[in-house]
């Protein structure tokens, strides 16, 4: 797949439909703006995330949503049909992925850390791992053309701090791009206003009106966000300077896998042109 506009593509991997917009749609909203062709792939179909409804209607709700979000976001959003909850790093998963990756030719890979509570990221992030060197290898898949080389490959944030803690390479502002990301994130209500409110045991806290829902979503993610963004002052000063490194509320953080291409000094500034 080639970008008419001549600019980078990226390619966002996570488990679940809302996975890749927590944690890079600010990131994926700049590059779209700018004019990059973005690809999120979910690699399941969500159908156990909610505690009320699931199976085939909660999958189809929650592929419109990620459609929604989509529009929001400016990128292309695929949802694989494999089942939430239950995907393994299988032959057929990892061909599955190899083809995706041959097929959109990124220069730039977000993806999960294998460190992580839940069985369906640490899949993603092994599948993942796995299919972006194979992608390189010409009689792995070979009926389909491979990639001459290997892409950037960047873990998307995570606080898990066992067996080691997120490093980030690369922290970004994405102020600007904040209320596009909740409108996106707005898409996923069975998600944010719902699923994980009920898991953390605090839907009684979500309103029932739009406006409601937006003002608290905007209050929750915030507050994560803040929290990051202070952690990360430092390298936010150095990337943008005192005075706006220091007002920075709302950033997204990578940490460059050596799964991937390196990132020389020019990668960095040709990838993350922010």
């Amino acid at each position: 797949m080639q970008n008419e506009k001549g600019g980078l593509r990226v390619q966002v991997f996570g488990a679940h439909p809302d996975d890749c917009d927590l944690r890079a749609g600010g990131v994926v909203i700049k590059y779209a703006q700018a004019g990059h062709l973005v690809q999120m792939v979910s690699l399941t179909n969500g159908a156990a995330g909610h505690q009320a409804m699931g199976g085939a209607p909660l999958a189809w709700r929650r592929r419109q949503e990620a459609a929604a979000a989509a529009a929001c976001l400016g990128c292309e959003y695929l949802v694989l049909d494999h089942p939430d909850g239950g995907l393994a790093p299988t032959l057929d998963v990892r061909t599955e992925v190899v083809r995706l990756i041959r097929g959109f030719c990124p220069d730039l890979i977000l993806a999960p850390r294998q460190w992580d509570y839940h069985p369906d990221h640490r899949a993603t992030a092994q599948i993942v791992t796995d299919a972006v060197f194979l992608a390189t290898v010409p009689n792995i898949v070979s009926d389909m053309p491979h990639i001459a080389r290997m892409p950037v490959v960047a873990y998307v944030w995570d606080g898990f701090q066992r067996p080691y803690p997120f490093v980030p390479d690369v922290v970004v502002s994405i102020d600007d791009a904040l209320e596009t990301k909740l409108s996106a994130l707005h898409c996923h209500a069975s998600q944010v206003y719902e699923w994980l409110p009920y898991n953390s045991g605090a839907l009684d806290q979500v309103p029932e009106d739009e406006a409601g829902r937006l003002a608290w979503l905007r209050g929750w993610y915030l507050a994560r966000s803040a929290h990051l963004a202070d952690q990360y002052r430092p390298q936010l000063v150095q990337r943008y300077g005192p005075e706006e490194g220091y007002a920075v509320q709302a950033v997204e953080a990578f940490e460059i896998s050596e799964y991937g291409a390196p990132l020389t000094p020019e990668a960095a500034a040709r990838l993350f042109p922010f």
